[in-house]
């Protein structure tokens, strides 16, 4: 098919379904997704003050926490105001340009945030099993230097796909059963063979979060190993404590991303709704948890947060006075 007639084929938007099976309770399934945003928002925008304006807090671990707030920002902005159009306003459509923009977001940063949290990961594992060195092998270049490769690496693995994808003649429906532009639900209304889109697809997520997962899991258990040295029962709860939390978080991401991607590969017998709303689920409660468990339960960050605020509060007591 000539490039002028698949043009032709394309619809000039899709219409997404929300939760399929569920428009009745769309309602009431989006006060939990909206407060999940809200407290995003809230959560992600007081670190990124607090680390960007003081500069005690200009150091790699930082600095890792803050590029995780902005990724956790973008990418739950990417999707969540639409989702709540759907819920809210029926606002079911979607422009052609607008979806596939919508997806490269969701799916560069998802990538992205994988990247970050690797490097968080090793940051805490130099910090802890090898302090001597920890100011040799990494500064706040280097991480910045961390952050770029991680955005080089989504922005280069989201390319050949979405070059892919907008080849692809869009003719035999517009309606996506999802919460947003998912590729495993938009590449099935293609009407030509989509083979090796889904298998880029696959592969290239389960390599990166394989090797991402893998580094991720011997940073975490050699850490693990070293806190259960400790002589110190309080500090040995507390850095179990710690290490349990960024665990349980980094689980949800990865084993929610995964379900959810092989779910629509291979599918079971699952209700539509059930893996829609775990792939909504994946993208909306990390963004809401990751600056209370990386950012405000750090101490340094809790006190940047204080100090901001008391400066934010002066100059209205200085009016009321």
């Amino acid at each position: 098919m000539s490039a002028p007639n698949r043009s032709n084929t394309n619809p000039p938007s899709f219409l997404l379904t929300g939760i399929p099976d569920l428009e009745a309770l769309h309602g009431w399934i989006s006060i939990p997704f909206c407060t999940t945003y809200i407290l995003a928002l809230l959560g992600n925008l007081l670190v990124l003050l607090a680390v960007g304006l003081d500069r005690s807090l200009h150091e790699p671990m930082y600095c890792f926490i803050a590029m995780l707030a902005v990724v956790d920002l973008i990418f739950s902005t990417a999707v969540v105001p639409k989702m709540l159009g759907v819920f809210w306003l029926d606002s079911r459509e979607i422009g052609f340009t607008a979806c596939f923009i919508q997806m490269f977001f969701i799916h560069t940063f998802t990538a992205v945030e994988s990247g970050v949290l690797l490097a968080m990961s090793l940051d805490r594992y130099v910090a802890i099993c090898h302090p001597l060195r920890y100011s040799t092998l990494l500064s706040g270049p280097r991480a910045i230097q961390a952050g770029l490769l991680s955005l080089a690496r989504g922005v280069g693995s989201m390319i050949p796909l979405m070059c892919l994808l907008t080849s692809l003649p869009y003719c035999s429906s517009r309606v996506i059963p999802h919460s947003y532009c998912d590729h495993m639900a938009v590449v099935k209304l293609a009407c030509a063979n989509t083979a090796t889109s889904p298998r880029y697809s696959l592969s290239m997520a389960t390599l990166l979060v394989g090797t991402d997962w893998a580094f991720i899991t011997f940073s975490y258990c050699t850490i693990l190993r070293a806190v259960l040295r400790l002589s110190a029962h309080k500090a040995r709860l507390k850095a179990l404590g710690t290490c349990g939390s960024h665990i349980f978080v980094i689980l949800i991401f990865y084993m929610g991303g995964l379900l959810s991607m092989y779910l629509q590969t291979f599918p079971l017998s699952l209700a539509p709704h059930i893996q829609v709303l775990l792939a909504d689920l994946y993208l909306t409660v990390p963004p809401m948890l990751n600056p209370l468990i990386y950012g405000i339960k750090v101490k340094q960050i809790q006190e940047g947060i204080c100090k901001l605020l008391g400066q934010l509060a002066a100059p209205r007591s200085s009016q009321a006075a």
